[in-house]
Formats: C-alpha cells, structure tokens, sequence
C-alpha cells in the first residue's frame, strides 16, 4: 500500500532486489519510474467498497502499509485481508511516545495520549490499537513499526538534510540551538526497507510493535559538525542562547518587530494568539537543526529510540553510520542537480541571528 514516493519506493526497490513478487496499490497520483516486474493496481483506500472489489479474490503472503493513516484505514485491511495475507506490516512513527530522560526509548515505554499529541500521532495510535486488538481476538498476523526522521535520497520532506545542504553551500551561518548538545537519531531509508523485508512471514514479530531507525545518535552540534565535514566546507557556527531559545519556542517574541528594534519584543503570555501560533512556530524551529515532533519533544530534549528488539527478534543491523548517510545523500543530491534547483527562505533565520547578535 503506496510503494511510489521514499520509504514506499525504497522499499518496493528492495523487494524486487531480493526477489520478491510485488503488486503496489495507490490512486496513481504520483509519477514514478518502478521497477519493470513491480505491477501496479489503481485504489484509493477512502472508497471501501472499491477496496474490497479489487482485492476480492486476492492472496498474499505481506501485505506492507506505508499509507494507513487513520485507524478506518486498517480496519478496511483487516476486513479485506484477514485470512487472506500471512502477514501484515503496518508503518507507525514515533511520534507516538512520550518524551523521556531515560534513553532510549523502547517499545515498552509510555505512549504520549495527552492533549499535546497531535491528530497524526494520535491516529497512529488508533491504527495500532486497532491491530492489536485484531490480533488477540482473532490472531490476525500483524506487526507495527514506528519510523523515525527517515533520511537519504529522495526525501519528499525537503527542509531537513536538503535544507541544509543548501544553507551550507550558500555560505550561511548555521544556528545551533543552546549549547548543541541535545540528541538525536535518524535512519536510513534503505536500512529501513531491509528490516521491514526481514520481518516479513516472522510469526515472532505477530502482535508487536518495532521501534525502526538508525543505530548511531548525535548532538545538534555534531549534525553540523558531521554535514560540514562531507561538504568541505568551513561553517560558521552560532549558537541561540537557551533564555532566547526558550521564548523564541514559546513564541514570546514578535521576530518582525524584534529584528528591527533595539530590544526584543517580547509578546503578552496570555495572546490566544501567540498560542494558536506557537505550534507553527516549533515547527519552523526544527528547520534549524531537524527534530522529531516539536509538539511532545522540547527543544533541548533528547529523542533516542531503541531498536534491540527489532535487531533480536529478526536479525536485521543498521549498515549506515550517521556520517555514511550524510555522505551517500549528499553525492545523490549533487548528481541529481538539486544543488541548482532547490531554493529556500532563510528570511526566519536571518531574524534569529540578528537578534543574537543584538543581545550576546
């Protein structure tokens, strides 16, 4: 389900690479070079009835989702495949968990179902709520696994590694939040459609949840440090002080009229405003140094997830470093000419460093 944009085309090319008969479901909407034995069916999982005509005499031994969002759209699997498919592999994200200072965070520890999860996480908890209850009542042979900040070639979110490459080619400044040393973790697109292909047919991986994602974590200044090192380039680092981090997060400061004052401009707490605004805000933030759901993980707290139990169960290792994904995604983005194609707006970055400079 999918199987035409990144961790979707990463993981059909995968399949087919290992010898795999693979049929992807979408609604066409994507223009796409697949693989010549991949075939190619036309649905779209909001017309229920539509679904289940296509796939009424249809067998499989996995079906992969990379497309489920909501939890009608794996009931609709279930009530289309249960004693159809061996096996039934549904993509979560970790977006799911609660922040922790324990690290990392494996799959036994507390989802975040408070107010502060967004509609995304929340129904990706549903999804698999609704799994796990499909497998105890009934034993359908599903498995869960919450992606983590998937990184390399053809990442459609384009303001993470890309926006970076760019920031530095340019020669800008790159800002770094606090001190630079919260964690992070990403993982590779193809280590990650290797390990969804090993899972495949494991009756040990039935009824559980697989946190999936890359094996080394880094600091925010360790990110750049490591993207200045592939690049060659000699960066110019400048680092946001935690008191201005802190309001620029809460969305205490007016950026425009900051930026052309004297003093920082600091907004009323109480703006319904300012919080309407200030998700927004966070998001934008993370476009400095990439991080994974603003909205349960603050700025200068550590998001690391465990991946031992994905590496137990079914005998799968992360090939990537850190740097080696950097690198790999780097000569594809060269080769590719996204160096002359890709622009951005850096007009919220320069904001941010004029007033730092203001107030150091």
């Amino acid at each position: 389900m999918g199987g035409t944009q990144f961790n979707g085309l990463a993981l059909v090319k995968e399949l087919v690479r290992q010898g795999h008969d693979v049929t992807v479901c979408n609604r066409g909407k994507t223009d796409v070079v697949l693989p010549r034995s991949v075939k190619r069916v036309y649905g779209d999982r909001t017309d229920h009835e539509g679904m289940k005509a296509l796939f009424r005499d249809s067998e499989y031994d996995c079906v992969q989702d990379m497309s489920a969002y909501h939890p009608e759209d794996v009931h609709l699997m279930f009530e289309i495949f249960h004693g159809k498919v061996g096996h039934y592999i549904f993509a979560s994200s970790t977006t799911i968990y609660a922040a922790s200072d324990v690290l990392p965070i494996d799959e036994g520890m507390p989802d975040d179902r408070s107010d502060k999860q967004n509609e995304y996480g929340t129904h990706k908890l549903l999804c698999e709520d609704c799994l796990v209850r499909k497998y105890r009542e009934v034993g359908f042979p599903t498995s869960t696994v919450p992606l983590s900040m998937v990184f390399g070639p053809q990442n459609a979110l384009l303001d993470r590694e890309q926006r970076m490459f760019v920031r530095m080619m340019q020669g800008r400044k790159v800002l770094i939040p606090g001190s630079g040393t919260t964690l992070g973790q990403v993982g590779h697109v193809d280590d990650q459609a290797r390990a969804l292909c090993q899972m495949m047919g494991k009756p040990i991986t039935f009824g559980k949840r697989y946190n999936l994602t890359g094996k080394q974590t880094y600091t925010d200044k360790g990110y750049v440090d490591v993207f200045a090192s592939v690049l060659g380039l000699d960066v110019e680092r400048v680092f946001i002080p935690e008191a201005l981090m802190d309001a620029l997060w809460e969305n205490e400061i007016d950026l425009t009229e900051a930026a052309s004052s004297a003093g920082i401009n600091i907004r009323s707490s109480d703006s319904g405003r300012q919080r309407a605004d200030a998700t927004r805000r966070k998001y934008q933030l993370t476009m400095l140094i990439q991080k994974i759901a603003p909205n349960i993980f603050r700025w200068n707290q550590s998001a690391v997830f465990g991946i031992d139990r994905l590496r137990r169960d079914v005998g799968w290792e992360p090939e990537y470093t850190f740097p080696s994904m950097v690198e790999q995604t780097y000569e594809w983005f060269m080769r590719e000419g996204l160096d002359k194609v890709r622009t951005y707006d850096f007009t919220f970055e320069d904001q941010i460093l004029d007033l730092v400079a203001r107030h150091r």
